[in-house]
């Protein structure tokens, strides 16, 4: 398992540079819009306490910024030191200070206590934990009585002519201009494998369901390329 999570952590900060860019140009700028609803889909009261888990570059964690201003307290996690590392450069370009925090820190065990967020969301993440219902439970044991756990995850197409059309474009396209552009081709085969693994939105319902989380609704978005879970503690 360590081994498994140092490739990832390395992974991650050797394609942290180019990682926004790509981002947006393999999925159209669609990125934007998944994040978009995704934020929505959390439902975060006034005054709330968030957390964006594996927050990368913070995407997420500036979105929840630009829909509720000061009216929430927002944090970021990562194990990745050079995804930290941009995040934070991205908040101060674009908040001039750090409004958001950010500590480095292990979805299987966060640095935070018990009962103590409104909404918890990561996007694109939970496919690179080995152990994700060990995750889960922790998501679990740090909301709050009615907070809400937010996922949004990549997801394959499951039937005919344009199932087929994604594998092309997943496993051929996206590796090449991936590696291309970040020098890191391994990281761009990784990823449409994770993809394939990640289980079906039912069965990782169910883990959710095993955590603890109830009231368990999940949507498929631009053709059911990503999946986005919302659970209730």
């Amino acid at each position: 398992m360590n081994m498994e999570l140092d490739f990832i952590k390395e992974m991650f900060d050797s394609i942290a540079p180019k990682y926004d860019f790509l981002n947006r140009f393999l999925s159209l700028r669609q990125d934007v819009m998944w994040r978009r609803q995704m934020v929505k889909a959390g439902t975060i009261p006034h005054g709330g306490v968030v957390l964006d888990v594996a927050c990368g570059t913070c995407d997420v964690a500036l979105e929840i910024k630009k829909q509720k201003g000061d009216q929430v307290t927002i944090s970021g996690t990562d194990f990745s030191p050079g995804m930290l590392l941009l995040g934070k450069q991205k908040i101060l370009s674009r908040c001039g200070t750090m409004d958001i925090e950010l500590t480095a820190g292990n979805a299987l065990a966060l640095p935070f206590k018990d009962n103590c967020l409104d909404a918890l969301f990561i996007a694109f993440g939970i496919r690179n934990i080995m152990d994700r219902e060990g995750a889960l439970v922790d998501f679990h044991r740090v909301l709050k009585k009615n907070g809400k756990v937010v996922i949004l995850e990549l997801s394959a197409p499951r039937q005919g002519s344009l199932q087929r059309l994604y594998m092309t474009y997943f496993q051929k396209i996206l590796p090449f201009i991936g590696g291309l552009f970040s020098k890191n081709k391994n990281a761009y085969h990784y990823l449409p494998a994770s993809v394939l693994k990640f289980p079906g939105a039912g069965n990782f319902a169910n883990s959710m369901e095993k955590a603890g989380f109830n009231n368990i609704q999940w949507k498929k978005m631009t053709l059911g390329i990503v999946t986005l879970f919302v659970g209730t503690k």
